[in-house]
């Protein structure tokens, strides 16, 4: 990936200023905040290549929901629409953020639940969108044309390229990368590539297409009593389930279907779901069985609860291996989620069905999701720093592996945390033996349970503050990978922190150098 400045036609700072062009650069943004005329008014033009998510407020994924809505408030549909996504363009849409809003505006795409990280909150705010566009419900015909001119994403029509184009790569096995004492069960997952026609590159994500629990589907079969063989488009129910048919958080469409088949308070109780309230407390802990137990003895056509049931959505993982390395292999770093929730444990589908349900050697689906903005500088003298914890370290692992295979000269700072050192440092041994191969510069440990104070990457990242801005008046491409909400925030904030104390900047000078670091690709987050 290059990362060269882009040229611009106008300049507040003279190109005769005693500053380097990284600083004229930077000098020019600062002031550009305060000029009177913005780029593209009177008076001065727009940048060339002026990025379009200048003028988005809204997309930053640790923005909770409401506040992105009120930044796009007046805005045309389509941005409004596109303010109601998770704002990571993840992929796992099979779009990117602006092209799955566009394509739901242009009517080509019916489906309002596929944005993986926004969840119900966000397919219940496109509901509400797309209802103001009215129209009614297109003919199939018009419907499949306008799908196959949606803007999607650059098609790859690779087999394992997409999640429309799955192929089959064979599980090898995985371990426990926590130690005796974890409060977290962490596994090292390899799956083996030979025969899949795949490839990839360290920085994209594999997606992978998992199967629900039996004892969940059959669960959900009894609590309706029927056959689990009761054909479904001619495969049995319980296939179905397993396979299709998402049974983690209730959708509203399964509520309305309760209240046509109940009455009395019941009916009210469901109607009320369905828009969003929560009459009993418990709306947030409900998925689909924990629907079919509220309301007890209700006994749904297999067919009709399909039809409001959501299908069961791929899962995405960050590659944690270097095929340099690893060639054929695909190595992932998943947490395995179970959690209690109204007195019955609960299991995250694809992170239990890679700990629990798939054997060596069996077959499961996946798909290469390429990465868009998250990769290796070009050239391998250049410096990173790289901040991940938890499963947060995962590309890094593949960034050090497939830099230490090339002999790259740059150096590298990790930053990387977890609760307990003695329990969850993960590849411990391998960071150390890259350590003394040179590969890996500096590395620093955050463990925010082994002491009377919780210390956080952030933290480090601040004791280090000189240095690491040091490092970005080097060339230094920063990296942050793992949580959107708290972590990838936090992570920014210190960084502008430390660029306003040691480079001796206001606050907004400090804020427009962190900009100015995304908008040529130095600064760049793979967030969850």
């Amino acid at each position: 990936m290059t990362t060269q400045t882009a040229t611009r036609p106008w300049q507040i700072v003279p190109p005769t200023a005693p500053f380097s062009d990284d600083e004229r650069e930077r000098l020019n943004a600062f002031f550009l905040n305060f000029w009177p005329n913005k780029p593209g008014a009177a008076g001065l033009p727009a940048p060339v290549g002026a990025n379009e998510e200048d003028e988005l407020p809204w997309k930053d994924p640790a923005m909770p929901l409401a506040d992105r809505m009120a930044r796009a408030d007046g805005r045309p549909l389509k941005q409004r629409l596109m303010a109601a996504m998770g704002q990571q363009d993840c992929g796992q849409c099979g779009y990117d953020c602006s092209r799955y809003a566009a394509a739901i505006f242009e009517q080509a795409e019916p489906r309002l639940q596929l944005c993986v990280p926004g969840g119900k909150e966000t397919s219940r705010m496109l509901k509400s969108l797309v209802e103001e566009m009215g129209g009614g419900v297109l003919d199939p015909d018009e419907m499949a044309a306008k799908a196959a001119a949606a803007p999607k994403l650059p098609a790859d029509e690779r087999p394992g390229r997409s999640r429309a184009r799955p192929v089959e790569a064979h599980f090898v096995g995985c371990r426990r990368l926590n130690g005796e004492g974890s409060e977290k069960t962490t596994l090292h997952v390899e799956l083996d590539l030979e025969g899949s026609g795949l490839d990839y590159r360290v920085g994209d994500s594999l997606g992978i297409l998992p199967r629900n629990d039996p004892a969940l589907a059959d669960q959900v079969i009894a609590a309706i009593n029927v056959p689990p063989d009761f054909p479904i488009a001619g495969r049995p129910f319980r296939d179905v389930l397993i396979e299709e048919t998402s049974l983690g958080t209730a959708p509203d469409a399964l509520f309305q279907l309760v209240s046509y088949i109940t009455g009395g308070e019941r009916r009210m109780k469901a109607k009320a779901l369905a828009k969003g309230e929560d009459p009993d407390g418990d709306a947030a802990s409900l998925d689909v069985l924990g629907v079919l137990q509220k309301f007890e003895g209700i006994r749904p056509d297999p067919e009709a609860l399909m039809e409001v049931l959501d299908p069961l959505q791929p899962r995405l993982y960050s590659i944690s291996s270097s095929p340099k390395v690893h060639p054929g292999r695909v190595h992932l770093t998943v947490d395995v989620v179970r959690y209690e929730a109204a007195g019955r444990l609960r299991l995250g589908v694809a992170s239990t069905f890679l700990a629990d349900r798939v054997q060596p050697g069996e077959a499961l689906k996946v798909y290469v999701q390429e990465a868009h903005g998250f990769a290796l500088p070009a050239d391998p003298a250049t410096p990173i720093v790289m901040v991940g914890p938890g499963t947060g370290v995962a590309p890094f692992r593949a960034f050090l592996q497939e830099r230490d295979a090339l002999g790259a000269p740059g150096p590298a700072w990790l930053f990387f945390g977890h609760q307990r050192e003695a329990s969850d440092f993960f590849y411990a041994e391998e960071f150390r033996h890259l350590q003394e191969r040179g590969a890996l510069t500096n590395l620093s440990l955050a463990w925010s349970r082994d002491g009377t104070e919780k210390v956080y990457v952030q933290h480090r990242m601040r004791e280090r503050g000189a240095e690491l801005f040091e490092w970005l008046q080097a060339g230094a491409h920063v990296y942050v990978c793992g949580d959107a909400l708290r972590m990838a925030k936090d992570v920014e904030t210190a960084l502008t922190d430390i660029v306003a104390e040691h480079g001796k900047r206001p606050p907004d000078a400090a804020r427009a150098y962190v900009q100015d670091l995304k908008k040529r690709a130095r600064y760049q987050a793979d967030v969850y």
